[in-house]
């Protein structure tokens, strides 16, 4: 008997993922993109706004809402995985595992749900071509790169179809080979302090004003009441094991802090604690608002955006943050993580054709290794098969791709933004 995914190439063959034209009904894409801002805090929307404008990447991780609108008209073989729904270049990095060893994995999930597995893929092949374009790369070293990491996530694929489910789960991707082939910043075992957000005022740490991107809230401000609430109710998210842990800390610090290019707008604080030693804690708030896949899958099953993001990330992470839990004050929800953690991120601006390329495959092996925890990796390895036909589709529609968002961006800077 023909196995299932090989037999899905019948209907939706895997050239069918080589060409990108938009629809004759397409959405307006700076309709999309302000509908997305409704309910974000005004004033921080021009931050968001030149963040966008500063490259066609830039504007891209910005437009995730964009591209969803294009990926939902798209044919697909009905396989399924939890998303992350916004899989860039950029979504990608080295972070601590409870145990203190440093892995390599997606590391944003705002827009997870589940969803077609193509969609995520598309999405990052896509950023690979505009990445390499920004750098200015010839159209091979583009194509490379590409190839790369579709290469990459079908063999990941193929092979993690031969594990069983629960040697899927504890598969991980070790980030020190990451870190040793790029120039990359890292923050070492001890170093939970950033020095551009805390400072030490004569043995006592507090946040480092940064105004608009930074900005400590006053004791008696109502927004560092509201997340001193948040925190409290936060706690009944938490394992017990984990509010022991929490409470052995003093919360000390609060401020207001903008981050990202697609998140800006959207209500973020971080929280400084310490101990009685003063060894601090920093953990961030962030509120979670619908997902840009929302109108184009089936809603999601939380009725906490925040419960969403948390479940999304604890399902398709080798080993989620030890702190990632939720909670909602008033009409907001909230998602809590530990803000940096012996973090490593790669410069994507500094690659050079080469190293973008094995980025671009280790990143298409995490994608791979995340969407195996929740999908029928089998199918989808079968799908996929043993030539490289898929990923040379991939590279066909991540070039016209980035042709339709560089249109897209151009549009974006010649508009009137208020």
């Amino acid at each position: 008997m023909q196995p299932a995914g090989r037999s899905l190439r019948k209907s939706v063959p895997r050239s069918a993922f080589g060409s990108w034209v938009p629809a004759s009904d397409r959405p307006d894409p700076l309709a999309l993109i302000a509908a997305e801002e409704r309910g974000r805090v005004a004033e921080l929307l021009p931050i968001r706004h030149e963040r966008m404008r500063a490259s066609p990447f830039a504007f891209y991780r910005g437009a995730a809402a964009v591209m969803a609108a294009d990926l939902a008209g798209m044919a697909v073989t009905g396989l399924r995985a939890q998303l992350c729904g916004d899989a860039h270049l950029s979504n990608f990095g080295g972070f601590a595992t409870p145990e203190r060893r440093l892995v390599f994995d997606v590391n944003d999930f705002d827009e997870t749900l589940p969803g077609p597995w193509e969609w995520d893929v598309l999405r990052l092949a896509a950023s690979v071509e505009i990445a390499a374009r920004d750098r200015n790369l010839g159209r091979k070293a583009r194509e490379d790169a590409v190839c790369a990491c579709g290469r990459e996530y079908r063999l990941r694929m193929r092979e993690l179809a031969a594990l069983t489910p629960l040697e899927i789960w504890y598969s991980r991707i070790d980030v020190r080979r990451v870190a040793e082939l790029h120039e990359s910043r890292s923050m070492g075992p001890g170093e939970h302090l950033p020095p551009k957000l805390v400072r030490d005022e004569h043995g006592r740490l507090a946040f480092r004003a940064n105004p608009p991107l930074v900005v400590p809230l006053d004791a008696a401000d109502e927004r560092a009441a509201g997340a001193r609430s948040l925190l409290a109710l936060y706690g009944a998210s938490l394992p017990t094991h984990v509010r022991a842990l929490i409470e052995r800390y003093t919360l000390v610090g609060l401020a207001r802090k903008v981050v990202g290019v697609g998140s800006v707008g959207t209500r973020c604080l971080v929280a400084l604690f310490v101990t009685q030693r003063d060894e601090p804690l920093i953990l961030q708030l962030k509120e979670a608002t619908s997902s840009a896949l929302e109108p184009y899958v089936a809603p999601s099953a939380f009725a906490s955006h925040a419960e969403r993001v948390v479940v999304g990330q604890r399902l398709m992470q080798a080993a989620a943050d030890l702190f990632l839990g939720w909670t909602r004050i008033e009409e907001h929800d909230f998602y809590v993580r530990q803000l940096r953690d012996m973090k490593v991120t790669v410069d994507i601006n500094l690659l050079n054709a080469a190293e973008l390329a094995d980025y671009a495959s280790h990143c298409g092996w995490a994608l791979a290794r995340a969407h195996a925890r929740t999908s029928d990796p089998q199918a989808i390895g079968e799908y996929l098969g043993r030539s490289g036909a898929f990923e040379r589709a991939l590279t066909d529609f991540a070039a016209a791709y980035a042709d339709q968002n560089q249109r897209d961006y151009e549009t974006f800077c010649k508009a009137r933004w208020l």
